[in-house]
């Protein structure tokens, strides 16, 4: 295994991944979210490897320099997970813990609760997990509870309105996609400062549904200490050449995932597990009474850490933090 970081190729479930990793011993997979890389990690990567793990953050499907199926039907937890699944096989890995942040966290916890022989653990940043209900499945990253007898974007429309939000703006092809290529480097300015803890506002203020994604961000005069230009100047190259497609097709499957994962209902993630995440994070915000279904639904859960001052981008913002609660819980185990 390598002793310092770097990149290669592996074929998974269909499709050419990209990963860097990095260390030797047993298997962390790191999972990242929207609209982020295998890059979000890199602060996690050199400390678990130097802790003697062999870490793997891999550019997720639609992401990066990894393979983006066109049909969006190819994006549902199914596929996700079985991408998972299959870099551990082409890793030769029988077992590993994994650890997912944003959009990873669902695949995280699913990747645990659908294949508990070859996950032994999992840490969930910032998004929790609920067993799926019925014909649902906790399957987004906002904080919106995807259980219940409605489809999600069926109970988003209730709930919103004629007011915006996000997941609902994502669902028609190309619109988004429009929106946010227009100036990437804005782009990844305004939704990197604007959902961390260093933005005053906690949640969007309710505005009508003619709006923009970037109209409810903040584009600021100066970036905040735990995001640096070179961290802008990555993110807006590997978007300029990869697109926003991929990343948003996840959220295209809203709807589908929460048919699919309809023969799961009740099903809890049995493993050891650990949650991450930060006292202004919006996704906490828009669900303050979490901590009871996650604790329902992971009975093992050994330990819940609440970073303050830390908003959505929780392993980026508090680095150290969140290395040292990960390395006290991969010591657990």
């Amino acid at each position: 295994m390598p002793a310092e970081l770097t990149h290669r190729f592996i074929e998974t479930n269909g499709i050419k991944m990209h990963i860097a990793e990095q260390g030797e011993g047993p298997l962390v997979i790191l999972c990242h979210g929207f609209p982020e890389s295998w890059y979000s990690w890199r602060h996690q990567i050199a400390a678990l490897s130097a802790a003697g793990y062999h870490v793997v953050a891999p550019d997720q499907r639609g992401y990066g320099q990894t393979e983006a199926p066109e049909a969006i039907d190819q994006y549902t937890q199914f596929h996700l997970v079985g991408d998972i699944i299959g870099l551990m096989d082409a890793l030769g890995e029988e077992t590993a813990v994994i650890s997912g942040h944003d959009w990873g966290a669902p695949v995280a916890w699913n990747t645990a609760l659908l294949r508990p022989d070859r996950i032994r653990a999992v840490i969930g940043l910032s998004v929790p997990f609920s067993s799926p209900s019925g014909k649902s499945a906790k399957a987004g990253a906002a904080g919106v509870n995807l259980g219940g007898p409605i489809k999600p974007t069926d109970g988003m429309k209730m709930a919103f309105g004629n007011n915006f939000f996000y997941m609902l703006y994502f669902q028609t092809p190309g619109v988004a996609e429009h929106e946010l290529r227009k100036d990437v480097r804005q782009t990844m300015r305004r939704t990197l400062y604007s959902a961390s803890g260093n933005s005053p506002a906690r949640a969007p203020e309710a505005r009508p549904n003619t709006i923009g994604f970037l109209d409810q961000m903040t584009d600021p005069a100066t970036l905040p200490a735990w995001l640096t230009e070179a961290d802008i100047d990555f993110y807006t190259a590997e978007f300029e050449r990869a697109g926003y497609r991929g990343g948003l097709n996840w959220y295209r499957n809203l709807d589908r995932n929460w048919d699919l994962m309809g023969p799961f209902a009740g099903l809890k993630v049995q493993q050891p597990a650990m949650f991450i995440t930060g006292d202004r994070d919006v996704v906490i915000g828009m669900n303050p009474n979490f901590e009871a279904g996650l604790r329902a639904s992971v009975p093992n859960l050994k330990e819940l850490v609440m970073l303050p001052g830390v908003g959505h981008w929780t392993q980026q913002e508090a680095p150290e933090a969140t290395n040292e609660a990960m390395l006290r819980f991969l010591g657990s185990l």
